[in-house]
């Protein structure tokens, strides 16, 4: 619970907030930290965020306002809970819609019970290979740079864990799965290596953060509630 005391976003807050489809996680930082400072007439508060989601993505966020802010690594090792909407049949380069298909494959294979049966054999400890569209670094360089210079380079697999998949409805082309994964996991490459195991292709549609570790989408703030919430306070506090 927020106090109604605006001092205590300098003193440090953890905030949840649903970032919006198309936002970068820095835009939402921003956003927040104006907001909070142009209503209480701060000079300067530090802000930052526990995670990012990409731009094509939606939902949970933490951000730590002021001295919460150097408990952040805390809630970056939490597991993660997403909901995603996979297209069967064919591919992208970044392994959902940022970029133009550049393949399709069959799916008149694909039933409920061979997808059912395929998630059943990602849970576990695994290795797993980034897309080559992400803020991996190599040599100093974000691994979308290399993408996007058109330029071939190895990623090393790592480490994760996927603790629960599940298949919540099924269809063709759009499939829905909860997954609840390690820190560290990539959705994308998620979606891409469902596809090879079906023997077919599909990239990630839609995607959005449902929780992390015990902390809920539902709890969160929308930019237009945090908006309003900040109303109360000067309310209070003039």
């Amino acid at each position: 619970m927020l106090s109604d005391n605006p001092s205590f976003f300098e003193k440090g807050q953890v905030l949840l907030f649903n970032k919006p489809l198309y936002w970068t996680s820095f835009d939402l930082v921003n956003k927040v930290r104006i907001m909070i400072k142009r209503s209480f007439g701060l000079k300067d508060l530090k802000v930052g965020h526990a995670g990012t989601l990409d731009p094509l993505a939606t939902g949970l966020m933490i951000i730590c306002t002021g001295k919460a802010t150097k408990t952040i690594n805390e809630f970056r090792d939490l597991d993660k809970e997403y909901n995603l909407t996979v297209h069967f049949g064919e591919t992208t380069p970044s392994f959902d819609l940022e970029t133009e298909t550049d393949g399709r494959y069959p799916v008149e294979h694909i039933t409920h019970l061979f997808v059912k049966k395929i998630l059943e054999g990602f849970t576990g400890e695994q290795e797993q290979v980034p897309p080559l569209h992400s803020a991996k670094l190599i040599d100093g360089k974000r691994a979308y740079e290399y993408a996007r210079q058109g330029k071939s380079v190895k990623l090393e697999p790592v480490n994760i864990v996927i603790r629960e998949v599940e298949l919540v409805s099924f269809g063709i082309p759009e499939t829905k799965i909860r997954l609840v994964c390690s820190k560290g996991t990539y959705v994308r490459s998620f979606v891409r290596d469902l596809g090879v195991a079906l023997k077919s292709g599909c990239y990630l549609s839609a995607l959005e953060r449902s929780a992390i570790g015990s902390f809920k989408l539902v709890e969160a703030f929308s930019i237009e509630k945090f908006e309003k919430y900040l109303e109360q306070l000067k309310q209070i506090r003039y």
